[in-house]
């Protein structure tokens, strides 16, 4: 595709806007987006595992820095 090629001759800061830029876009438009009862379950199990114990997961700054370790 061509339009691939010519954003990838970007240089990586205006290629980050870019996406960032895009996600924006698509939050604002995901209140029209539905989810699917498995979607809805799933989510709503994984609720009720951190409401009967909170403690057992990791902060977000904890979890980051143990994923930017990896090589």
């Amino acid at each position: 595709m061509k339009a691939i090629e010519e954003l990838r001759s970007l240089p990586v800061a205006e290629r980050i806007q870019l996406v960032e830029d895009l996600w924006d876009s698509i939050a604002e438009d995901s209140a029209g987006l539905q989810l699917t009862g498995a979607q809805r379950e799933e989510l709503d199990r994984r609720l009720d595992d951190f409401d009967s114990n909170p403690a057992a997961g990791a902060p977000w700054e904890e979890f980051k820095s143990i994923i930017q370790r990896k090589p």
